[in-house]
């Protein structure tokens, strides 16, 4: 086993069927499956190394120290380090390519890339699965970050079972998210504690005992390439996610008045007869859906709007890779 230095690009990801709720807080097992696409244009790089003589990790994230032995970065370094037994502290350098903190999964990109420099650097040669397996317990959605195009994350009740496949390759579809960039700041609550009160809502069994036949669904209609029920079934689906986080206790709201006037543009949009469906993560920012023919027509839309800050055009993209091109 040797010890080099290691560099990862891993996509975020947009999910057309969200997972909310966890069966396992510590392992992070969703209380479903769900189904996804890797984005092109939001990328996370980040070079690890473990080196002698540092007396503890050193972690810089988009230019900032993250401090403390309760940091995220620090425990999957810790799970990393388990898997090979090394007892060496890592440098590590990452760098975001988008905004953090504000619904665009950043966490998904940003430990998928983690998982795999990191593994690497420690010598490792982890299969697609067992690097999905790593990266879901530092954050969920970035198992569905490892593999390339559309994505489906498993619905097991295990960690070996819960992991994430391609189901079918980048360019299968000829699709895009375009990404309305409405905030700069981070949202209040983090996806993870906002997790955790899932089972409050009155209407999380319902929403449960209808994701799997939802799922199955929407991979049939990403198989038809029938883009009009798909983007209704995608856009119905965030709506209900977010009714789950608004009927929680303690209640979550997301959104802020830019992104439900994004949602309500979209909409219009469709009614002129630009065929355009959103879509909204766990947070304010809002991606919208087209047809790749119709990107820079939606594109142009947006940025006539002053309440959008910036448009990040996406295609369904490969997923997690190494690169030569280290950051220190």
């Amino acid at each position: 086993m040797s010890i080099e230095k290691a560099t990862a690009i891993a996509p975020s990801n947009i999910a057309f069927t969200k997972y909310w709720g966890k069966k396992d807080e510590v392992l992070r097992l969703p209380e479903n499956g769900s189904i996804s696409m890797c984005l092109s244009n939001l990328l996370t790089t980040t070079t690890v190394e473990f080196q002698q003589g540092l007396g503890q990790d050193q972690v810089l994230l988009n230019g900032e120290i993250e401090a403390g032995e309760d940091s995220r970065v620090i425990k999957h370094l810790d799970r990393v380090r388990k898997l090979t037994g090394i007892d060496l502290k890592a440098k590590v350098v990452s760098s975001n390519n988008f905004p953090i903190g504000t619904g665009l999964s950043s966490s998904a990109a940003g430990f998928a890339a983690l998982s795999l420099a990191a593994s690497k650097a420690a010598g490792l040669s982890l299969s697609e699965k067992d690097l999905s397996i790593l990266a879901r317990q530092g954050s969920g959605s970035a198992c569905r970050s490892v593999p390339a195009g559309f994505v489906e994350w498993l619905d097991g009740d295990t960690s070996e079972t819960s992991y994430a496949v391609q189901i079918f390759p980048p360019n299968y579809w000829d699709i895009a998210d375009v990404v309305a960039i409405v905030s700069s700041g981070k949202k209040d609550v983090p996806t993870s504690v906002g997790q955790q009160t899932a089972k409050s809502s009155p209407f999380m069994e319902t929403r449960k005992a209808h994701m799997g036949q939802k799922n199955e669904l929407v991979k049939k209609l990403i198989k038809e390439r029938d883009f009009q029920k798909f983007g209704e079934l995608v856009e119905g689906e965030a709506l209900e996610l977010h009714a789950i986080m608004i009927t929680q206790t303690p209640p979550l709201i997301y959104w802020q008045p830019n992104t439900i006037l994004m949602m309500k543009l979209v909409q219009k949009w469709r009614t002129d007869g630009l065929e355009a469906y959103f879509t909204i993560n766990t947070g304010q920012d809002v991606h919208i859906m087209v047809e790749q023919k119709n990107v820079e027509k939606l594109t142009k839309k947006l940025k006539e709007l002053a309440e959008v800050r910036e448009v990040i055009a996406n295609t369904p993209a490969e997923g997690a890779g190494l690169t030569n091109n280290h950051l220190f």
